[in-house]
């Protein structure tokens, strides 16, 4: 019986570091993790269009507040509402919901583009929120004309 109390022990340390460690997909105290990411092979020399889900298993609403990427001079979060499209400062990701850039709806720009990405390739996004730490996603460019199995 003895035995089984150290072992007991370590099997519940090991648990507790296991529960703490995390994979690239997820981020911090909000859980955050990143899904369906893609880029249509942009028409434009200078402009390109990002869509991605994003999901917060966490117990705490979080905040993407701002978006990055080398393949571009700036990246911009835009609504779309009505068919008007709004450029949007920040996004809040409520505890146990999602927040889904697709087409026709929420959806990030790629603006300044330092070169045009081709289908077949991946270009690096990272995303910044107010309360987790930083994502950083590899989003594949399909076809101009793609449209997603997933709904998004």
């Amino acid at each position: 019986m003895r035995r089984a109390v150290p072992a007991a022990a370590a099997l519940a340390g090991a648990l507790a570091l296991a529960g703490c460690s995390g994979s690239g997909a997820d981020s911090g105290k909000a859980g955050l993790s990143v899904s369906s990411p893609y880029m249509p092979q942009p028409v434009s020399a200078d402009m390109a269009a990002g869509f991605l889900t994003i999901t917060n298993e966490g117990t705490a609403e979080d905040e993407l507040t701002s978006v990055s990427s080398d393949v571009a001079g700036r990246v911009t979060m835009h609504s779309t509402v009505g068919g008007a499209m709004a450029e949007k400062s920040s996004f809040a990701i409520p505890a146990h919901g999602r927040l889904v850039f697709r087409s026709g709806g929420n959806h990030l720009m790629f603006e300044e583009l330092k070169r045009k990405p081709r289908q077949g390739q991946t270009v690096t996004v990272k995303l910044t929120f107010a309360e987790s730490g930083p994502l950083t996603v590899e989003m594949p460019v399909k076809s101009a004309t793609y449209n997603p199995s997933t709904g998004h």
